[in-house]
Order: structure tokens, then sequence, then C-alpha cells
């Protein structure tokens, strides 16, 4: 009876809170107030798009929302092609704030993205329509008003390629994809490589699989596509660069000889040839410091010869100290001036009347550099 009396006295207690636990209940109110109006940019502004200037960007901004019970509402700006209801979006981006402030940054860059979803071509006007859409918890509104935007678009790419790779039976490495060459990334869209093209074919990827994006060189242009580059005749060595944020072919040049230039002489004593990967390697050259009244002179640099004419390489340092003792930093090279004495280097003061090797490596996957081996 006792432990019945205690069993009743529990199920009691249990009941109640249930019945208390019951009362407290109370309705998720998830109502959203209608979205004040938009306020910027304005109805029909026009904006020429600049996505190369990582700095460029548009600000958009409204009226905030008022939920009915003073809880939290989370936005999104909503683009939508011209004529377009926003039922789906073609792109969207949360507010600043994670979503809680009533306006947002959005960069030149993502509206060029925008633009090219929307069906504006590169090098093209086109209209955008935006608006905002509020939420709260599972509830979103999409705001009554909404805006149109006009956006031009500069030649180039609306989603430039992060890597960029060289492959083809044209290049080094064969048309094996996955041994694509890679380019040396310069800034976003931008690269550059130093290469042996003969004959055959080759194109520019993404990635090295056969799923990377294709581009190819058209004139002075750059393409997206699977078209591929044709090469006639031997083999030659090339300086190629690209920017693709104006879809451009910036420079493809062929690099005819490339000499050890010694200031003194303001001459080249000895030349370099092309072996494989962006490297030229000297084969025995003579050194002989220049006798001044001060002393002897060893500084020198390195000229490209190209069918764009005569590019140095050399310091970054505008007056260098002796090598020895120096880090690897030392032998970076730069492009530099024409300069006879500035942005040299100087020789190990043991390859005075002696003879050295020189290497110069120009390979895009580390920093420009070079060596000098006394012999």
């Amino acid at each position: 009876m006792k432990n019945f009396k205690k069993l009743f006295a529990m199920v009691l207690v249990v009941c109640t809170a249930a019945i208390s636990c019951k009362k407290d209940e109370k309705a998720l109110n998830e109502n959203i107030s209608t979205i004040g109006g938009l306020s910027l940019p304005a109805n029909q502004a026009s904006i020429k798009l600049t996505p190369s200037n990582a700095s460029a960007s548009q600000q958009f901004k409204w009226t905030a929302a008022t939920p009915e019970d003073g809880g939290l509402i989370l936005y999104e700006v909503a683009f939508d092609k011209e004529g377009g209801n926003f039922t789906n979006p073609v792109f969207k981006v949360v507010s600043d704030g994670g979503g809680v402030q009533p306006q947002v940054t959005i960069s030149h860059k993502d509206l060029t993205k925008i633009a090219a979803l929307c069906g504006i071509n590169s090098s093209s006007t086109g209209k955008v329509n935006w608006t905002v859409i509020a939420s709260k918890a599972s509830s979103k509104k999409v705001g009554q008003e909404s805006r149109s935007l006009q956006l031009e678009r500069p030649a180039g790419f609306a989603e430039v390629p992060t890597d960029l790779y060289l492959t083809g039976s044209a290049t080094e490495s064969g048309d094996d994809v996955t041994k694509g060459i890679k380019f040396k990334k310069l800034e976003d869209g931008v690269y550059e490589l130093y290469t042996s093209l003969k004959a055959g074919t080759y194109q520019l990827t993404d990635k090295q699989t056969a799923a990377g994006r294709k581009f190819y060189a058209e004139g002075a242009l750059l393409k997206e596509g699977t078209s591929a580059i044709t090469v006639i005749g031997s083999t030659k060595v090339y300086y190629l660069k690209y920017d693709f944020n104006v879809a451009s072919v910036v420079e493809m040049s062929e690099i005819q000889s490339v000499g050890l230039y010694m200031s003194a002489y303001a001459s080249e004593i000895g030349q370099l040839s092309y072996t494989s990967g962006g490297t030229w390697q000297s084969g025995v050259i003579p050194v002989v410091f220049y006798q001044f009244s001060w002393g002897r002179d060893e500084r020198y640099k390195f000229a490209l010869h190209t069918s764009a004419g005569i590019k140095y390489m050399g310091s970054s340092n505008v007056n260098n100290v002796s090598p020895v003792g120096q880090a690897a930093s030392y032998f970076y090279l730069n492009a530099v001036t024409n300069d006879q004495w500035n942005n040299t280097y100087k020789f190990n003061p043991s390859a005075d009347n002696k003879s050295i090797k020189a290497t110069v490596n120009l390979g895009a996957t580390g920093p420009y550099t070079h060596n000098i081996v006394n012999q």
C-alpha cells in the first residue's frame, strides 16, 4: 500500500507538469511585414563593370522589414533575367552582417558573373532585375518592388580560371592532359609561361583532367571552347602571356637566345641554350673581371632576345653586394631595365680569370632564378 501511494504521487506530479507545459505553449509567429522600398542603386542605373579591379564594387540598400513578434529577419538580394519573376533567381547574395543588415556590397567580379548568368555576353550591355528576399525561420517573402540594372561587361570571362595549363601534341608534355604544363599565375586571371612548341596542336585548360574548361587564342583574343591551336615548322621557344580578365593574348613572342650580359663590357660574354621546362644552360664561359682605376668590376645580368625585342632579367636590388653567404633569394630573376649598371648581380670573387657555367630557370613551379657554378 505504501508503494502504491508513492507511485500515485509520482504520476500526479508528471501529469501536473505536462498540463503546465501545455498551458505555456505558444504558436511561433513567422509573419513578416512588407519589405520597405529599394533605395540603392536607382532603378535603371547603369554600371560599367571592371572585374579586373579588385576594389570595384556596388552597394545595394533597402528599407528593413519588421517581424510581428520582434524576432530576427535575414535578407538576400536576388537577381533574375530581365522580365523574370524571381521564382528561380539566377543568383542570390546574403546581405552584410551574415544576412542581418538591409544592405550588401557586391564586387564587380560577382556582378560580371551575374551578367553572364543573365545572358549578357562579354563586350556587351544588358539588363538584369534585382529584389530583396526576407526570411524568418521557414517563412520567406519576396519584396514587392524590383528594379532593373543595366550592366556593361568588358571583354573577358565572367569567371577566370584559377589555374592554367598547356596541353597538346605541340607541347613538351604531349597530349596527356594529366601532364599539362602549369602556367605561372601573376595575379587573378593573368598567366605567363616560358616553354617550347613544336609542330602539332595545343590547348589551354584550367585543370589537368579531360573535364577542365578549355580555351584557345584567336588572333589577340582568348575564347572558351575546344578548338585547338596549330603550330607548324621547327621547334621554337616562346614566352606566352594571357589576361583572362580582358580575354587578351598579351604576348606571344619567340625567345631567340639568352645571353650572359656583363655590365663593364656592355656586352654578352656567353650564351645559354634552352633545355626544357623553362630552363636554359650554358657551356663553359670564361670570366674576366674588368679593371677600373678603383678596382675590378664583376657585375652581370641576363639578356633575353625575343621577337618583341631585348628583355633583361636581373636583381630586385638596384645596387647589389657580393653573392658570398647570401640566401637563395639573391639569385631570383626579375624583369629589369636595360640600364648598364643597375639591378645587376656580382660574380663570386673566385670566378675572376676562371670559367663558369650558368643556368637560368624560368619554370612556373617556383621563383624565377639562376645559378653560377665555377668550373
